[in-house]
């Protein structure tokens, strides 16, 4: 059902991540739409996806690609994107950026001759494809194709966050599983309570990775199960980005509501097993190394894309696909427990 590729910091050669997309690319025949958070295609590596473009082009494919500009706050996360839009707008394509400010066009994702999707959590630099923690995957449905290119839509007209997301997440039927496909900000709330509810329907796992967490709805739930002697045998475990965890907590210690945040993470950190991974502070010129991946694994249902788990999640656009499926739960998990498996516990700042 799904062509799913897992990254791992140091574990791909990043021109075997490019050479993918670029094959995705290339098989187009008569449309592609991207909607790209952060594209850098300086480096060597991006080779092929220039040519991939340059000959779909050269074919008559339309290709059109939204990106984000002007990003214009201080968070932790996401990140600030190292798109230069002047080399962005100088592809062979055309384009249009979606300002950033106050909510970030956070998508990575290409819908080919409506007919096929490649989405996750993978930015397009080299960064991305060699130093961080991400999934890529592909499936192909014309009909999620087509919410995918409903979104695309939104964006490339109204150039506005806000006004973005407002797709339908009726669940689609691929290959004898339920799919459904989720976007923000359009129902950005709904999807943090979607979550949340199915964590609180596990019996027997939950696995997350993600760079940060501080939804409230998920972070509340979660604070309750692991408060809930009666769950004992619920195994709850995951990985976060350590740094920017740290980051977020000095951001609660500057408003009092926030308190309860900290206190809920700091009892999941203490009666759970969670890892954190020490990645680089953010400068433009620094390793940009975070664990990237965006994955919730509840029982046998998983939540993957661009979706970071906290608030401002909700009011980025964003998108992620739900999926009932006990194979790919569990290749999920064991993807979960590898990447926290190579790094520490994590330890909040006292």
């Amino acid at each position: 059902m799904i062509d799913l590729t897992e990254l791992r910091d140091g574990g791909q050669d990043p021109a075997s991540i490019a050479a993918k997309i670029a094959s995705f690319l290339s098989a187009a025949e008569h449309t592609i739409e991207l909607a790209l958070y952060d594209v850098h295609l300086e480096g060597d590596h991006a080779a092929p996806i220039h040519a991939a473009l340059a000959e779909v082009v050269a074919r008559k494919v339309q290709v059109r690609l939204v990106y984000n500009v002007d990003y214009g706050r201080e968070l932790a996360v996401p990140r600030p994107p190292i798109s230069k839009p002047e080399l962005v707008e100088a592809l062979p394509i055309e384009t249009r950026g979606v300002p950033g400010v106050p909510d970030l066009m956070h998508h990575k994702y290409v819908v080919r001759d409506g007919a096929a999707v490649l989405t996750g959590s993978t930015n397009w630099t080299d960064d991305s494809w060699a130093r961080e923690e991400n999934l890529l995957a592909i499936v192909s449905s014309t009909e999620l194709a087509a919410r995918y290119q409903q979104n695309f839509e939104e964006l490339w007209q109204k150039r506005d966050v806000e006004r973005s997301g407002y797709i339908d997440s009726a669940p689609i039927e691929i290959d004898g599983h339920n799919v459904r496909p989720w976007f923000a900000p359009g129902h950005g709330e709904a999807l943090a309570h979607r979550i949340a509810r199915r964590l609180g329907q596990a019996k027997r796992r939950i696995r997350i990775a993600s760079p940060v967490l501080t939804s409230g709805p998920i972070l509340g739930t979660l604070a309750e199960l692991i408060g809930d002697n009666g769950r004992g045998g619920l195994d709850i475990a995951g990985v976060l980005d350590a740094t920017q965890i740290a980051e977020v907590i000095k951001q609660w210690r500057d408003k009092m509501k926030m308190s309860w945040k900290e206190q809920a993470l700091r009892s999941l950190t203490q009666h759970a097993a969670w890892s954190g991974k020490h990645s680089t502070p953010w400068t433009p010129d620094s390793v940009h190394d975070y664990m990237h991946a965006k994955v919730v694994v509840a029982d046998d249902v998983v939540f993957f894309g661009s979706f970071n788990l906290s608030r401002s999640g909700e009011s980025n656009a964003e998108n992620t696909l739900e999926i009932e499926d006990g194979e790919l739960a569990g290749r999920l998990a064991a993807f979960i427990d590898d990447i926290r498996g190579r790094y520490p516990k994590l330890e909040l700042p006292d």
